[in-house]
């Protein structure tokens, strides 16, 4: 109710309100949520989407660049870690939404300037027609036994970046570093980004990859010969790196009533539900969400524990490393 009635306020003018929000989520996902808002609310939505050759990078250029007469109102990000260096910039304004409330705190930014919600967990996808066993942990992308017969996302954008950054702030960056050198001396293929780690192991080229919940359930999804798994579950390892998407307000909104709204909308249990059930699976971090079949619990996943402020300070480290190490 109270949504639709801040709309009404919003909408009192001669003109259709409008909100403008940038989003990194796939457009197949993310488009019908905004279509939705806007059938709900009355508020004309202007999305504009990233592409997958540039992940989540190409729109926090732009809002990066666009710092001193904002554009957006909203950015909606698939991941965290960029997220947060758009608040180190003073790119975001603190907005505490009330249907964030029983979000984990762990997943919330202390300021307010950012809210996790539908999650995604870094797994291990392989084809069941090349092994049945397959590898269990990060340790399996050094191990000789695997040689050649893995694949990685290149460790500069997307959840690939974050999950780097991930190790570098947890492990420290002398063991970060010496994995990913490893890594590479076992020959494993660095492709283009998850969902060509996915297509690549279901075509059969490679044995097993790391990819996300999103992609490998897409592979399952179509019918290809590939399961997965969730990224170390040994106690001796970090445990499965889970990765929200992140909605903020942009600082300087031209739109920011209307902003409020659509934060409001993505961070109920509504979307998580809609998120959780469709193809990409997407984990809510709401506990009050209904649980989908399909879809993992996040309270069933041992989950890799990390200070996301660390993580974002580690993104530059990591990616100036895995850009030496890997791009050649």
């Amino acid at each position: 109710m109270a949504l639709i009635t801040l709309a009404l306020v919003v909408g009192c003018g001669p003109e259709t309100p409008e909100v403008v929000v940038y989003t990194a989520l796939d457009e197949m996902y993310s488009k019908p949520i905004l279509d939705a808002f806007e059938a709900k609310t009355g508020i004309h939505v202007r999305a504009l989407y990233d592409t997958e050759a540039s992940k989540t990078t190409g729109l926090v250029a732009r809002l990066m660049a666009e710092r001193s007469r904002p554009r957006a109102d909203v950015f909606w990000n698939n991941e965290i870690a960029q997220t947060i260096l758009l608040k180190n910039a003073d790119a975001l304004e603190s907005y505490q939404s009330p249907s964030a409330a029983s979000i984990p705190e762990s997943y919330k930014d202390r300021d307010h300037f950012w809210t996790g919600f539908a999650a995604r967990a870094r797994v291990i996808i392989y084809n069941t027609d090349l092994t049945d066993h397959p590898p269990l942990t990060l340790a399996a992308f050094t191990d000789p036994k695997w040689k050649g017969k893995l694949a990685i996302a290149k460790p500069l954008f997307g959840t690939t970046a974050t999950h780097a950054a991930a190790l570098f702030s947890t492990w420290g960056d002398e063991r970060a570093r010496a994995f990913l050198e490893a890594v590479r001396a076992n020959d494993v293929a660095i492709l283009a980004g998850n969902a060509t780690v996915r297509d690549r192991v279901a075509a059969g080229e490679f044995a097993a990859g790391l990819t996300d919940t999103d992609d490998a359930n897409g592979a399952i999804e179509d019918g290809k010969p590939v399961l997965w798994h969730f990224l170390d579950q040994a106690a001796d390892e970090a445990g499965t790196l889970v990765i929200p998407n992140t909605v903020s307000l942009v600082r300087g909104a031209p739109n920011a009533d209307a902003g409020r709204l659509l934060l409001d909308y993505l961070l109920s249990p509504e979307v998580e539900l809609r998120l959780a059930q469709g193809r990409s699976i997407q984990i809510p971090l709401n506990p009050d969400v209904a649980k989908v079949d399909k879809t993992p619990k996040l309270d069933d996943i041992r989950t890799m524990r990390v200070d996301w402020d660390a993580v974002a300070e580690a993104l530059p480290r990591a990616s100036a490393f895995a850009k030496e190490t890997f791009v050649r």
